[in-house]
């Protein structure tokens, strides 16, 4: 069985107003992760998906690739066990 983790993901740059959750939203529904992506107050992005670790790990990647809407100065994640509060995918 694979390793069941959470991702936090603190997303910097020209993030909101750009479609940058619901592309987040769409890439995490492709690969099976179930959270969120919620626009803060100062500009950033938060996304806190939950799933296995190969498919967070990707999430991640594609957070960094350079590929999205707006323009990803920095992602700061962190990791922890799921905590199983979560279902779908979702923008907040």
């Amino acid at each position: 069985m694979t390793d069941q983790v959470r991702l936090t993901a603190w997303v910097h740059g020209f993030v909101q107003g750009v479609g940058f959750r619901w592309w987040t939203r769409a890439r995490a529904l492709e690969l099976g992760l179930v959270g969120y992506a919620s626009n803060q107050r100062d500009g950033r992005v938060l996304v806190v998906a939950e799933g296995d670790r190969e498919s967070a790990d990707r999430l991640l990647a594609l957070l960094r690739s350079g590929s999205t809407p707006g323009t990803v100065d920095l992602v700061v994640e962190s990791w922890d066990t799921t905590r199983g509060d979560l279902s779908g995918f979702v923008e907040r």
